[in-house]
C-alpha cells in the first residue's frame, strides 16, 4: 500500500500558505505552487501530497485531538529553523527543539499551525 495524500483543515488559506511555505522552506521544500484562487493549498512531499483547505460541509475546521504529523529534517539546525519559522508565521510551540526522550533522544520540536493542527519535525528519528 502507498500513501498518496494527507489533508488537514484550514479556516484561513493565506495564513496557512504563509505558515507552511515558511516551515517547509526551513526543511528545504519549495513554496506552494497552487494558484491563489484554488480552494486548497498543496505541497508535494516526495510523492505524497500534503493538502489543506476548508471543510466540505461548510463548517469551521478543527484539529485532530491526539493527531500529529511528523516531518523529517536534514539536521538539528533545520529542526530549529522549522520551529522558528512556524512561530514567526502564526504557529504556537508544543515542544522546543531539543533531544526528545520519547523518541530515543532524536532531536525534535513540535508546533501547532494557525488552525491548531499538531506537527513535529525530527532529525535522527528511527522508525524501527
Amino acid at each position: 500500500m502507498l500513501l498518496k495524500s494527507i489533508r488537514l483543515g484550514s479556516n484561513d488559506l493565506p495564513k496557512t500558505r504563509a505558515f507552511y511555505d515558511a516551515t517547509f522552506g526551513a526543511l528545504g521544500l519549495a513554496p506552494c505552487s497552487t494558484p491563489e484562487q484554488y480552494p486548497i493549498v498543496m505541497w508535494d512531499l516526495g510523492g505524497v501530497r500534503f493538502l489543506l483547505g476548508p471543510a466540505r460541509d461548510g463548517e469551521p475546521t478543527t484539529h485532530a485531538n491526539g493527531g500529529t504529523i511528523i516531518f523529517e529534517a536534514a539536521d538539528e539546525d533545520a529542526v530549529k529553523a522549522w520551529h522558528a519559522a512556524g512561530l514567526v508565521n502564526g504557529g504556537t510551540s508544543e515542544g522546543e527543539p531539543e533531544p526528545k526522550p520519547q523518541a530515543r533522544g532524536a532531536f525534535g520540536a513540535y508546533l501547532r499551525d494557525p488552525d491548531g493542527n499538531k506537527l513535529g519535525a525530527y532529525f535522527g528519528l528511527s522508525m524501527g
